[in-house]
């Protein structure tokens, strides 16, 4: 069967599922917005992290259905579908979220990334975005702060107050801490010293521990390793990846580092460094046994 035609067996009934999804998620936000009282939106947010489940499920279930690929997934940590994570992650391709996605799926709470605000415009799924509290992040360029520094503390504000609505239900903040898929070029460009990752960006880890503070109750420090390189989607849903490795390892969160000034504090920015790159030295290392594993398959 050619890859694009076993992609689209897998990729129409996704579409389909989203639509029919939508209509109800859209509805159950309608009320929460218009009618704002703390027992109606805590109902409200159950109900809409369960559509979204029910369609990450449906997904999940068309990638067994059309694919032949294993997931095989080494666990040490104790996951409850009511706890409250920060789920740190490397990043190599846009295969990762629906890898994710399946592996976790009403293991955890409903995983939540931190988008670029330009993908609000993304038809239907940046509305459904919206609604799932998902929050929404603009990025600013050199120059642009250059003209305005004041901009420079807009997304910590905006991580803030995501937290903040995020401290009330059970959560699982996802943060792709390399900032950008792993590409050679980017590798290059870095002189990243770790083989398999780019380096890692520390701010928004930071930021998360101190506006979450004691809301937080464990990292889900996750390791991805594609044995076949890196892959796309049109590998996944055309039945082109043979393997998916995860590891996921549940860490305490230090509590040093919780109501620490990253900002300001620059002795407390080099430690919390210090820790992250201690963290993706463990991670290289880790990816390598999960990739050298392949060889002497």
């Amino acid at each position: 069967m050619p890859t694009w035609f076993r992609a689209a067996l897998a990729l129409i009934p996704i579409v389909l599922s989203t639509l029919v999804h939508v209509v109800p998620l859209f509805a159950v936000a309608l009320v929460k917005a218009a009618l704002p009282l703390p027992p109606v939106r805590r109902t409200c947010n159950r109900w809409l992290a369960g559509i979204a489940e029910s369609w990450i499920a449906f997904n999940s279930r068309m990638i067994d259905l059309c694919t032949h690929t294993r997931f095989v997934v080494s666990e040490q940590a104790t996951l409850r579908h009511d706890g409250h994570y920060l789920v740190l992650a490397n990043h190599q391709s846009w295969v990762d979220i629906p890898v994710l996605q399946k592996v976790f799926n009403r293991r955890i709470p409903l995983l939540r990334f931190f988008l670029k605000s330009q993908l609000f415009w993304v038809p239907l799924l940046g509305l459904a975005w919206w609604a799932l509290d998902f929050p929404f992040m603009k990025r600013y360029t050199r120059e642009q702060l250059a003209r305005r520094p004041d901009l420079a503390g807009r997304d910590i504000e905006a991580t803030r107050r995501a937290c903040g609505k995020f401290r009330s239900i059970p959560v699982a903040i996802m943060n792709f801490v390399e900032g950008t898929r792993l590409t050679p070029a980017k590798h290059a460009v870095q002189a990243s010293p770790y083989r398999h990752l780019l380096k890692p960006k520390s701010g928004g880890v930071a930021f998360v521990i101190d506006a979450m503070g004691e809301g937080l109750h464990a990292i889900l420090d996750v390791t991805i390793a594609y044995p076949g390189g890196r892959p796309t989607m049109l590998d996944l849903f055309g039945g082109r990846i043979r393997d998916v490795r995860i590891d996921v390892r549940e860490r305490p969160i230090p509590r040093e580092f919780i109501g620490g000034d990253y900002q300001n504090d620059a002795a407390f920015r080099e430690r919390f460094q210090a820790w992250m790159n201690a963290l993706w030295r463990g991670k290289d290392a880790t990816l390598s046994g999960m990739l050298g594993e392949e060889s002497k398959a």
